[in-house]
This record gives structure tokens, C-alpha cells and sequence, in this order.
């Protein structure tokens, strides 16, 4: 009854201006002018903006495709942001944003569209338009449009001068509006092209606002503000593939912060920072960096105190809890790589309401791997990130520390082998926590969360390690290639693997 009403809520906002949020462009809900129930209407790739609340999600599952590659969407939430943007049970996943992921790991495609932010673009396909596509096409068939190279929309920085921000504009009683530039004033000198359709400004849409409340809002800004554009070529090519003006689209212009990409090295005193959850200024939970050592590889590598990371490894950390987030840096072993954002950055992002790593310049990442100052690291957490002493492992044998991933699961599947008796990994699901935590198939495992596998009790032992609370910590033999018959524990499809990503 609540979804119902939720989405009767959300019909009666299309038409009508919302102070704080602005009103959605009409451009970016391509989906409901489509009827779901007619197959003719889905044969081609669709367009679905999803946004979601902080700590909330868009409201799909997503499953990588049995024995071959694809991503599909196998549970779409009632009432959620995905469900009101047309995605439906069944479709493939051609592209997350401009980014075409349609032949990518499986991995991949959950670490793009949760580095998106609170907005993702996807670009979709109905099941029996992508099985035809392949059965004519074979693997190798490409069914995703995309803008070509350097057309995208753009976020641009406007500082006022002495001649204001450097435009005026053209409207009608209620927007579209579009922008007449002043020759080398502020807007141009930022990166706003000649004829560009405004779209949003500072994170909120202008696509339905009056003149007289763009005027207030432009006014509100103050000495500065970000405009989202799309210049006239931009326009007409997202017009040609049927495409949104999406923000998440974007290429940064001028703008005022950037997230930075530290790649550390341990040192023999560790890697020189403390990592704490704490509330940032705006209320919200994050990971933050604080007591950064002088002289360690922390501050080698550029880290300041009060910067919140953002990604380990190129992999968005948001929404995670501090020991997820811990065991990630653990898991990259000496080397890592931190995206971080420092508080200026930080209030920037969250009010354009797209994700910081959109605009991590990839030069910036490879520059950094090549530097001669590549630094060494100290780890932590409110507890440092050193490693506690452990007895000593036998020769071969490792421990990996677990925690559930955001499906609620490890990622990793176990097997029995009674006539051993030996348990072993059979299966690890791409992305997982098992996975980056360096789980493969064929570990022997010797003992979880401290007790002894093996014997005629393993099977209920096992059941009863299931339910336990995490971190799960594993002892690992070296691997092994024993081919036997293999006992599976019911319900560990369920338990042990993640056979979807909540997104």
C-alpha cells in the first residue's frame, strides 16, 4: 500500500515545482513515455536516470548472466527509483553512464555503477531484443549508442567578475533556457560553449523553473556557481540516439576541487595515517583520514588530515561501514591506492549531487603510479591498521579475514570431501569480498574462526559457522587441485555465495 502511494506521490510532482529539488528534466524520464507491456516499445536500448537517498539504493539486483558475459537485471524493488524509470526484470545492462560495459568483467560493471554516486545513466536492453542481437550477431554484437569523444555535457565553474558571470538568457515563460555568452567573460573563460542549453545549476534542475526563479537561484548563488550545460552538438546527438541531458554524463570544466589519487607504499612503520567513521559536517557517515605522520608515506603521498575517503583500489567505499572499509586496504597488501577528497571537495561533490570519482582524471591516477616520490605507507584505523601479532602459520598456510558484502553474503562457495575428509573453496563470485580478499578456487581451508574442519562433525560444524557473526576468519593451506566427489551444505547458495548485487 505504501509503495502505491509512494509512486501516486511521485506522479503528482512531475508537473510541479519543488523549491528544494527542482523538478526532474522531462528529457531524463524518457522511460515512462513507453508502454512497458508493448514488446515493440523495448526493442531498442533504453535510457533509465536513477538517483537514490544517502544510505538508500536504486533499487535493482543485478546477476552476471550463467556461462556467458552479460549483466542482468533480476529484481527490480517495488516503488523504487529504477521501478518508476522503467527497468524491468530481465534486462541486460549495455552501459553504466557513457561507459559501454556491455563485453566487461561483471565485477566492473557493480564498481561503475556504485562509483556513480546518488545518479547513474544505464542504458538498457529488453532480454529478447539482446538473445536476437546475439543469435545474429554472435558474442561480438554492439547494440549500446554512445557520445562520441569529447561531446558530453559539461560542469562548469563560474566565478563572477567585475562584469558579472559572463552571460545572459534566452527563455520562453518556463525553461528550457538557453545562454548568450559575453566574449571572454567568466562563463566562457570557464568552459560554457557558445548556444549552450542550461540545464542545472548547482546540482538542481532548471528544466522546469520560470525566468523569475532562475534569476533567484542564479542570485543565490552568490560569487560562484556550477552549471550543468550541453552544447548545441551535444543537444543534437543525445537527440539522434534518443539519449538524456544527463548529468552524470558530464566532463568537469574549471572546476574549483578535484578528488586526488594517493598511491602508497608501506614502509617499515606501516603507512602513517589513522582512519576513523565519524559524521562530516553535513551530518552523513564517512571514512575519514586523520593523524597523518610527518615524514611517513602518507604525507609523502599528498594525504591530509580531515580527508574523506572515497575509494581503495578504484572502488567506491561509500555506504560501507569502517570495518568493511578496513579490510579492503588490508586486503591490497603493501601497495594501495586511496581516491580521497578533502573537505572543500567534499561539500562541492554532494552539492552537485554526483560522485566525485566521475571526475577523477585518469592521467592523474597514472602519473601518480609513475612518480618518483611513490611513497611507503602506515596503516589504520581508530585501532592502527598494523597487524596484530598472530601466532605463527605453518609453512604454505595463510588466515583471510571476511566481512559480508553489501548482498549480505562472503562470496565464496565451500565443498567437503568425506573421503579426505577436506573442505575446499569451489567457488568464488568476481567482485566479492572473498575475492578481493585473495580467496581462490581450490584453497584448502584448516580451520573458520579459529576451529578445526574436518571429521565426521564437519558438515554441522559448518552449518553453525554460517550463523555466526562476522568478520569470518579463514586458515588457508596452500591450494590444491584434488578432483573428488564434493558435499555442498544446503542452503550455502544462500549462506556462502552472492549470487546478486544489491544496486
Amino acid at each position: 500500500m505504501k509503495a502505491a502511494a509512494d509512486l501516486q506521490d511521485t506522479a503528482a510532482l512531475k508537473f510541479k515545482f519543488n523549491p528544494k529539488l527542482g523538478i526532474d528534466n522531462p528529457v531524463l524520464s524518457l522511460a515512462e513515455d513507453r508502454d512497458p507491456s508493448d514488446p515493440w516499445s523495448l526493442e531498442r536500448p533504453r535510457f533509465c536516470l536513477l538517483s537514490r537517498e544517502e544510505g538508500g539504493s536504486f533499487g535493482f539486483h543485478l546477476q552476471q548472466e550463467a556461462g556467458r558475459a552479460g549483466h542482468v537485471v533480476c529484481r527490480v524493488d517495488p516503488g523504487s527509483s529504477a521501478q518508476r524509470q522503467g527497468l524491468q526484470e530481465g534486462d541486460r545492462i549495455l552501459a553504466v553512464n557513457n561507459d559501454v560495459v556491455e563485453h566487461e568483467d561483471y565485477a566492473k560493471v557493480v564498481r561503475c555503477i556504485r562509483a556513480s554516486g546518488p545518479r547513474v545513466l544505464l542504458t538498457v536492453v529488453a532480454r529478447h531484443v539482446h538473445d536476437v542481437a546475439r543469435a545474429q550477431h554472435g558474442d561480438d554484437a554492439h547494440l549500446c549508442p554512445a557520445l562520441g569523444p569529447q561531446v558530453r555535457p559539461r560542469l562548469c565553474h563560474v566565478v563572477k567578475d567585475e562584469g558579472g558571470f559572463g552571460f545572459s538568457v534566452t527563455h520562453g515563460h518556463r525553461g528550457p533556457f538557453w545562454l548568450v555568452l559575453c566574449a571572454g567573460g567568466a562563463a566562457e573563460r570557464a568552459g560554457v560553449p557558445p548556444g549552450a542549453r542550461l540545464l542545472e545549476v548547482d546540482g538542481i534542475s532548471v528544466e522546469k523553473f520560470t525566468h523569475s526563479q532562475l534569476s533567484r537561484k542564479l542570485w543565490q548563488s552568490g560569487e560562484q556557481v556550477t552549471l550543468l550545460v550541453a552544447g548545441p552538438e551535444v543537444e543534437e546527438q543525445c537527440r539522434q540516439l534518443g539519449m538524456p541531458l544527463a548529468a552524470p554524463l558530464a566532463e568537469g570544466w574549471a572546476l574549483p576541487t578535484r578528488p586526488r589519487c594517493l598511491q602508497l607504499e608501506k614502509g617499515p612503520q606501516g603507512f602513517g595515517f589513522l582512519l576513523r567513521e565519524e559524521r562530516g559536517l553535513d551530518g552523513r557517515l564517512g571514512q575519514f583520514l586523520w593523524e597523518v605522520d610527518p615524514g611517513l608515506p602518507a604525507e609523502k603521498a599528498g594525504m591530509q588530515a580531515g580527508d574523506r575517503l572515497v575509494a581503495v583500489a578504484g572502488e567506491s567505499v561509500e555506504g560501507l561501514g569502517h570495518e568493511e572499509t578496513v579490510s579492503r586496504i588490508r586486503a591490497q597488501g603493501a601497495c594501495v591506492s586511496l581516491v580521497v577528497v578533502d573537505p572543500e571537495a567534499d561539500r562541492f561533490f554532494r552539492m552537485v549531487r554526483l560522485s566525485p570519482l566521475l571526475f577523477l582524471e585518469h592521467t592523474e591516477a597514472i602519473a601518480a603510479t609513475q612518480d618518483t616520490h611513490v611513497a611507503a605507507l602506515v596503516e589504520s584505523e581508530d585501532a592502527c591498521l598494523e597487524d596484530a601479532a598472530e601466532p605463527p602459520l605453518p609453512p604454505g598456510s595463510c588466515r583471510c579475514l571476511l566481512y559480508p558484502g553489501p548482498g549480505g553474503g562472503y562470496g565464496f562457495r565451500l565443498s567437503y570431501v568425506a573421503s579426505g575428509p577436506f573442505l575446499f573453496i569451489s567457488q568464488v563470485t568476481p567482485g566479492s569480498s572473498a575475492a578481493r580478499a585473495g580467496l581462490q578456487r581450490g584453497d584448502m581451508v584448516l580451520e573458520v574462526n579459529g576451529v578445526s574442519v574436518g571429521g565426521d562433525g564437519t558438515p554441522q560444524r559448518l552449518q553453525q559457522l554460517a550463523e555466526a557473526e562476522p568478520p569470518l576468519c579463514l586458515k588457508l593451506a596452500a591450494r590444491s587441485q584434488w578432483g573428488s566427489e564434493a558435499w555442498t551444505p544446503p542452503g550455502s547458495g544462500e549462506d556462502w555465495a552472492l549470487p546478486s548485487d544489491v544496486l
